[in-house]
């Protein structure tokens, strides 16, 4: 089966080497910047393609003779290019986390008879997977409540924080405002508010706030309660709203001598070396997903904890362990038709076929992936 990974950077390379170390897949990686593509790792048989990606004849004429898909170029052009791919007729597994509505392609996916499953890395994606496997367990639904950070492990000034991907998609969870669910109504606040500090065992206190991390959930879960908060070093939330409230986050053009700019281009342009892992340099993602609700009478409590650290060995970071690794797993439960409903999913509805979510998880499990379950009863 011939399988190809749209975009080469620190998620899309450790995808397409994870790939590739299943004899029965055929693998090749795309991706513009010849950079990214000389750094994919030699010891698999990936074949790498240099191509503009940001023009839709491109990809429909690049995934022409693949099997299945891997949609992971950045968040502002990532709806395209999945449209592209289901124009194409391709079974596709998406990870660029667009701002756009991708339920708007449902009706093409399903003309075309493609499955595409959105959303599908870690938060995004196999938090969604949990709460969908839990709420199908559930008579009713009652609190979902995600916290995720993938951070650096060492802390250095100024911003204690590095990007595991585009910085210009770090900066939407900073200016796009995040959707909740608050006794049964949808709210809008702005990212960044409602500050918590959290204590994390093995890794201290966290700071959190609101981001638009529930995205489908919002719709496909109905429970009365929900919402998903960001989680960085004490601090951090502050230089934040000083850079967007100063105007460096704008995508309004500004005049600069002459020439018409967009501040969020020059910001991204001067953040993302200071944000950039350097070889060697060690990650941690963060995550626990809490679901409460009614079973056979019954109150509980499902508590889904992952603490995940960089891989030295193979070089890989956390985030892309955690994102990646799922999104290769879905590859593999598309490959081997464990799930195949036509349309776009969201990955949530995985979650209710409880032989996914352990293949999933074992899957997972097997690349040092952990999810630890707890199950309370409460009053």
């Amino acid at each position: 089966m011939k399988i190809i990974v749209l975009g080469a950077g620190l998620v899309g390379a450790p995808m397409a080497v994870d790939l590739a170390k299943d004899s029965e897949f055929t693998v090749s990686v795309a991706d513009l910047s010849s950079r990214a593509l000389t750094k994919i790792d030699k010891q698999h048989p990936i074949e790498t393609i240099q191509r503009d990606l940001s023009k839709p004849k491109n990809v429909k004429a690049l995934v022409d003779g693949f099997d299945i898909v891997v949609n992971a170029v950045p968040g502002f052009m990532g709806f395209q290019t999945l449209k592209s791919i289901i124009e194409a007729g391709k079974d596709v597994i998406d990870i660029a986390f667009f701002p756009e509505d991708p339920f708007q392609l449902d009706e093409l996916a399903k003309e075309k008879g493609v499955t595409a499953v959105v959303d599908c890395g870690v938060a995004p994606g196999m938090s969604n997977i949990l709460i969908g496997h839990v709420d199908s367990l559930l008579d009713k639904t009652e609190e979902i409540l995600i916290y995720v950070g993938g951070l650096p492990e060492i802390r250095e000034w100024p911003y204690e924080y590095k990007a595991p991907f585009s910085s210009i998609d770090v900066i939407e969870e900073y200016i796009r405002p995040a959707r909740y669910v608050e006794n049964g109504q949808l709210v809008v606040r702005p990212a960044l508010s409602e500050p918590e500090l959290i204590d994390f065992p093995d890794v201290g206190t966290l700071e959190v706030f609101n981001t638009d991390g529930l995205r489908s959930l919002a719709r496909t879960i109905n429970a009365p309660n929900m919402k998903e908060k960001t989680m960085r070093y004490p601090g951090h939330i502050e230089k934040m709203r000083v850079l967007r409230e100063t105007g460096f986050f704008s995508q309004d053009e500004i005049d600069i001598n002459g020439t018409r700019i967009r501040p969020i281009d020059l910001t991204s342009k001067l953040l993302f070396p200071k944000w950039e892992y350097s070889q060697g340099e060690a990650d941690i993602t963060v995550m626990q997903v809490t679901v409460e609700g009614v079973r056979s009478g019954q109150r509980l409590r499902y508590k889904y904890d992952l603490l995940d650290r960089y891989d030295a060995v193979t070089e890989t970071l956390s985030m892309a362990r955690t994102t990646g690794y799922t999104a290769t797993m879905a590859v593999r439960l598309l490959a081997n038709g464990m799930y195949s409903r036509k349309g776009l999913s969201a990955p949530e509805q995985i979650g209710r076929h409880q032989e996914c979510v352990e293949f999933l998880l074992n899957g997972l499990r097997d690349r040092g992936v952990v999810y630890k379950e707890t199950i309370d009863e409460i009053s």
